[in-house]
């Protein structure tokens, strides 16, 4: 019984010796540069809030998020401000204390009831951990505070996409669109238009591209595409060598007017249009899929499994791809 005895307290000395060890790495790191300064400030001031705040945002930076937590706490223990909880609520996140955050986030919507931004980043916390319901409430509580709120619109349309919500989807970008018309919620809506096909995208996207030539080539792609999945073809291809022109490198403006041409059985251009989108990007997968389906549709079946495997390479889970091997070689 005695050795037994002997043998735990050694373990519990091990234990506590590696929790010690661990402390001991921490405050050594604490000590060097980039952080010696400021722990040598909190050492002389430790009950001043912006030296934690100071230290936990240079921790933070260099993706020290566990030990920024500590700072941020302590920061927010000693002089509670709305500023020091955002930055709390952020780490609390990326250190996966959703608990947590959800906790502080609740304690300063009662604390500061005049800024929204605490309400608007529960209802984000709860999207990402998947409680959408619970996400949208806190939407629909700001809004029917302030319908006004145009971010709340774009954010709540959002959550309404992925709850496959489509139409209220629309109305509630439409809504933020109309409040507040900048190119980002302009840019969604037609988006959301384009893959619901809504003859409303190329207006909407002739007055982004209006309104600032910086988003000319996102707008114009979507113009493509809505005339691409509303069978206008030679519009489409416009828009998309359009893009093109704009900018050489848009690989996906390449890999959608390939698609419209091999849809033409214009294997020769096809082929020519997917060869192109993989020289300027030599790590899409589709533009040798597509590539592979050429070669297949003009049969020449050893440069299709070529072109499948390439594909297969860049993505496992590409199961087209893998498809098509397993067509051309039984």
């Amino acid at each position: 019984m005695r050795s037994r005895f002997i043998g735990y307290c050694l373990l519990g000395l091990l234990i506590a010796g590696c929790k010690e060890t661990e402390a001991d790495r921490s405050k050594a790191l604490l000590s060097k540069p980039p952080y010696a300064s400021i722990t040598d400030s909190i050492a002389a001031a430790p009950k001043d809030a912006e030296l934690y705040l100071i230290r936990g945002t240079r921790l933070s930076q260099n993706n020290l998020h566990e030990l920024a937590s500590a700072d941020y706490e302590t920061a927010w223990n000693l002089t509670p401000s709305e500023n020091t909880a955002m930055q709390f609520i952020s780490n609390l996140m990326l250190v996966d204390r959703p608990v947590e955050a959800v906790g502080l986030l609740k304690d300063c919507i009662k604390k500061y009831p005049n800024n929204p931004s605490f309400r608007r980043r529960l209802s984000e916390v709860y999207a990402q951990v998947g409680e959408t319901e619970a996400a949208l409430e806190e939407y629909n509580a700001l809004l029917a505070k302030d319908s006004l709120d145009f971010e709340s619109w774009y954010e709540k349309g959002s959550l309404l996409l992925q709850l496959k919500d489509t139409n209220a989807a629309v109305q509630a970008m439409e809504r933020s669109y109309s409040l507040q018309p900048v190119n980002f919620t302009g840019l969604s809506l037609a988006n959301l238009y384009a893959s619901t096909r809504n003859p409303n995208t190329i207006a909407l996207c002739d007055a982004l591209i209006a309104r600032d030539s910086t988003f000319a080539n996102e707008a114009t792609f979507l113009k493509g595409a809505y005339y691409s999945d509303t069978k206008q073809f030679d519009a489409a291809l416009a828009q998309f060598e359009l893009c093109i022109q704009q900018n050489w490198k848009f690989t996906d403006a390449y890999i959608e007017k390939g698609i419209i041409q091999y849809d033409l059985k214009q294997y020769d251009n096809a082929l020519k249009t997917f060869t192109m989108a993989a020289t300027v990007s030599n790590t899409n997968a589709d533009a040798y899929f597509w590539q592979g389906r050429c070669y297949e549709a003009m049969h020449q079946p050893a440069k299709a499994i070529e072109n499948y495997q390439r594909a297969l390479s860049l993505d496992r889970g590409f199961a087209e791809a893998r498809d098509g091997l397993r067509r051309l070689k039984g």
